[in-house]
C-alpha cells in the first residue's frame, strides 16, 4: 500500500516594504534641511519676485523689480552696435591715406566747456572734430576677439589630451606601474579638477598678466583634472578578455594599451575631447572676465563702462559661435559613429 507523502507547509512568504521607519525618518531629515537651506537662499523671495514678474509681464500688474532691471539692461542694448567711430586724434599712427574698407572720415562740430583763465567763467567753445567711421567696424573687432577665444579653448584642449593620456594610463588601477605612482596621479588628478578655472584665471593672471597664457593655462590645468579622471575610468573599464589573451602570449603593457584596449575606448575618448573642447570654448568667454584675454575681457571693459549695445553684440557673437560648434561637434560625432 502506497503512502501519500505529506503536504509541504507553505512559506512564511511576505512583501518586503519599500520604505520603513528609516526611510521615513532620512525623508524627514532631508525635508527639514532643505526648507532650512531654501530659507538661508531666499527662495521664498526668489519666487515672489518670479510672480510678481510673470503678473507684470502678462499685464496683470504695473511693475516688478525683476522686469525693471531687465528693462533698464534690454532698453540700451538694442539695437546692437555694429559700427565703430573714432576720433581720428586719438588713432595712434593715423594715415588718412590709407583708410580701412568700408570706412570714411566724417567732420562735425563739438561743443567743449573750458573754464577761461581771464574771467575765471565757464565758456562753450565750439570746434571741429574728425572721426573715422567704419561701419562694421567694432563686428569686426569683436569677432576677432572671438577668433581668440576659440583659439585660447583649442590650445588648451590639445595640451589637455596630450599630458592626459600618459596621466589616464598612471592613473588607471589595473594598469598603472605601481600602487604609489596610481595614488598620487589620482591625487594630482583631482587637486587639478577641484579648482575652478576661474580661481586659476585669477592667480595665473597675477603671475603672467592680462592676456591668452593665463586663459589657456587655466583650462588645460582644469581640462587634464577631468580627462585624466574619465580616461582613466574607462581604462579600467575595458574588456578583460582581449586584455588577458594578449597577455597569456607575453605581450607587454603598452602593447596590451595599444592593440587590446584602445580600440574599445577610442569613440569614448573622441566624445569626451569633443566635450571638452565645446566645454573650454565657453569657458574661455567666462575666464576673459577676469583678464584671461578672448571676448570675456573685452565685454568685462564694455559692462563696466555701460555700454550695453556693443555688450549685446559680444552676447549675439557667442551665441551664434555655440550654436555653430554643436553642429559641427554633432556632425564629428555621427560620422565616428557611422565609420
Amino acid at each position: 500500500m502506497s503512502t501519500i507523502p505529506a503536504r509541504a507547509a507553505a512559506p512564511n512568504w511576505q512583501l518586503k516594504q519599500p520604505f520603513g521607519w528609516r526611510s521615513i525618518a532620512i525623508l524627514l531629515i532631508v525635508l527639514t534641511a532643505a526648507s532650512l537651506s531654501a530659507q538661508r537662499m531666499q527662495l521664498d523671495r526668489m519666487l515672489v519676485e518670479i510672480g510678481h514678474f510673470v503678473l507684470d509681464f502678462t499685464g496683470q500688474a504695473e511693475t516688478s523689480q525683476v522686469g525693471r532691471g531687465i528693462e533698464s539692461v534690454t532698453g540700451d542694448m538694442f539695437p546692437i552696435a555694429i559700427a565703430e567711430r573714432r576720433p581720428v586724434d586719438l588713432i595712434e599712427g593715423f594715415d588718412e591715406t590709407a583708410l580701412p574698407v568700408w570706412s570714411r572720415l566724417e567732420t562735425v562740430m563739438v561743443e567743449t566747456t573750458e573754464l577761461d583763465p581771464d574771467t575765471l567763467q565757464m565758456t562753450t567753445i565750439s570746434s571741429e572734430r574728425r572721426f573715422l567711421v567704419e561701419p562694421v567696424g567694432y563686428l569686426v573687432f569683436v569677432l576677432g576677439k572671438m577668433l581668440e577665444t576659440i583659439e585660447i579653448a583649442i590650445w588648451a584642449s590639445l595640451i589637455a589630451i596630450g599630458l592626459s593620456l600618459p596621466l589616464a594610463w598612471l592613473a588607471s588601477e589595473n594598469h598603472s606601474p605601481h600602487p604609489v605612482a596610481y595614488v598620487t596621479a589620482r591625487a594630482f588628478v583631482s587637486m587639478l579638477r577641484s579648482i575652478p578655472e576661474l580661481i586659476s584665471a585669477l592667480f595665473l593672471v597675477l603671475a603672467f598678466g592680462f592676456g591668452p597664457i593665463a586663459g589657456i593655462l587655466a583650462l588645460t590645468f582644469h581640462s587634464i583634472g577631468f580627462l585624466g579622471k574619465f580616461y582613466a575610468e574607462d581604462i579600467e573599464a575595458a574588456n578583460k578578455s582581449p586584455q588577458n589573451a594578449l597577455r597569456a602570449t607575453g605581450a607587454g603593457t603598452f602593447t596590451i594599451l595599444r592593440l587590446a584596449v584602445l580600440p574599445q575606448i577610442l569613440p569614448s575618448y573622441t566624445g569626451l575631447s569633443l566635450y571638452i573642447l565645446d566645454r573650454n570654448i565657453r569657458m574661455a568667454t567666462v575666464i576673459g572676465l577676469v583678464g584671461a584675454g578672448g571676448i570675456g575681457q573685452e565685454m568685462k571693459g564694455r559692462f563696466d563702462m555701460f555700454q550695453y549695445d556693443r555688450v549685446g553684440t559680444i552676447l549675439l557673437v557667442i551665441f551664434l559661435t555655440v550654436v555653430a560648434l554643436d553642429m559641427i561637434s554633432a556632425r564629428v560625432r555621427k560620422r565616428l559613429v557611422e565609420v
